[in-house]
């Protein structure tokens, strides 16, 4: 008994509350992006209303609430099918508010809609917290579009401009220039495809095609902007073939090349890391700069869970060419848990 009181006085009291407690289970998020106000990280995720976790150290994650308590007035006339799961979200700061970006749609369909609500602080306890639906930024309508308004992620370039990338499968990913208020589209409008990949010819235009790429996320550094992708397919636990591809461009609008030259708008794209025996698939990725590190934000389907995604954070480093490297053993390394 000395033996193993003395051993859980040299762990963290949540490891030893109870000497036949169960593990502590990896907390489940799907599409994981991040923010930093004061000393709090908040996590956005996939789920009804967008569910919002804080820390203070990227590890040990307290649920706090939701950006919609039920679904944006506007999401049925978009998608008449849609459950009250938002996906896909981005979050950003400007000029003292935060915008946190969301996508409606049904699975498989692109009947679907970037929105954005508005908050002047991330923190659920200050006076001034509270979300402000803005409405649509940009919709997708079947044989309409060839594209697919999901999976938003927005970024400034270097002369202050904003603009945001997004798009699942159909005929590639997008990038479009945002007006100064974060919330519509610029007039006039400007478009760029920046990734696809070999959809077949006379697929309908309201499928989604044999194009397996979503979720674009642009990460400016090294005099680069860099671009992932997810390629393969995720949502299948075990099954998922989900993995990482990137390119980089020295415009935020392209062409951005792989390490072999090769234009992602032309089927390029550099693989940078794919699952294995217990993540079998791993994606839909954000990426950020905090107290000056680098990290990969992204979920991970888990084996021994029966394919239950989970949150991964893993560092970034740079190769001498200045390319993106992720070592896969920190897949197993990083936990990350719910504590309340």
């Amino acid at each position: 008994m000395a033996a193993v009181l003395a051993a859980c006085l040299a762990l963290p009291l949540v490891a030893c509350a109870d000497s036949d407690a169960k593990p502590q289970r990896q907390i489940d998020v799907h599409d994981p992006v991040m923010a930093k106000e004061g000393d709090t990280y908040y996590l956005f995720s996939t789920g009804p209303g967008i569910t919002i976790y804080s820390s203070p150290d990227m590890k040990h994650w307290t649920y706090s609430g939701r950006g919609f308590d039920g679904q944006p007035d506007w999401a049925k006339s978009v998608s008449p099918t849609f459950n009250g799961h938002l996906w896909a979200p981005d979050i950003v700061e400007h000029d003292g508010r935060f915008y946190l970006y969301y996508s409606v749609s049904a699975f498989g369909k692109n009947t679907s809609a970037i929105g954005v609500t508005v908050s002047p602080t991330l923190d659920p306890n200050a006076p001034d917290y509270g979300w402000e639906d803005q409405g649509i930024v940009v919709r997708s309508i079947p044989h309409r579009d060839h594209w697919n308004a999901i999976d938003p992620a927005v970024i400034f370039d270097k002369d202050g401009t904003p603009w945001m990338s997004f798009g699942s499968f159909w005929e590639g990913l997008k990038l479009v220039k945002l007006d100064p208020s974060l919330t519509r589209l610029a007039e006039p409008q400007e478009w760029h495809t920046i990734a696809r990949g070999d959809r077949q010819k006379y697929q309908p235009v309201d499928k989604a095609g044999s194009e397996e790429l979503e979720a674009p996320f642009i990460f400016e550094k090294n005099g680069y902007y860099y671009l992932f992708i997810s390629r393969g397919l995720c949502c299948k636990g075990d099954e998922s073939t989900y993995r990482l591809a990137v390119g980089r461009s020295k415009s935020v609008t392209g062409p951005y090349l792989d390490k072999d030259g090769v234009d992602m708008a032309n089927g390029g794209g550099t693989p940078l890391i794919s699952g294995n025996k217990a993540w079998p698939g791993l994606g839909h990725n954000s990426a950020y700069t905090f107290d000056g590190k680098d990290y990969l934000v992204l979920h991970a389907y888990e084996s021994a869970d029966n394919g239950l995604q989970k949150l991964k954070i893993m560092n970034i480093e740079w190769d001498k060419d200045l390319w993106p490297v992720i070592d896969p053993a920190e897949l197993d390394s990083y936990q990350g848990f719910k504590v309340k």
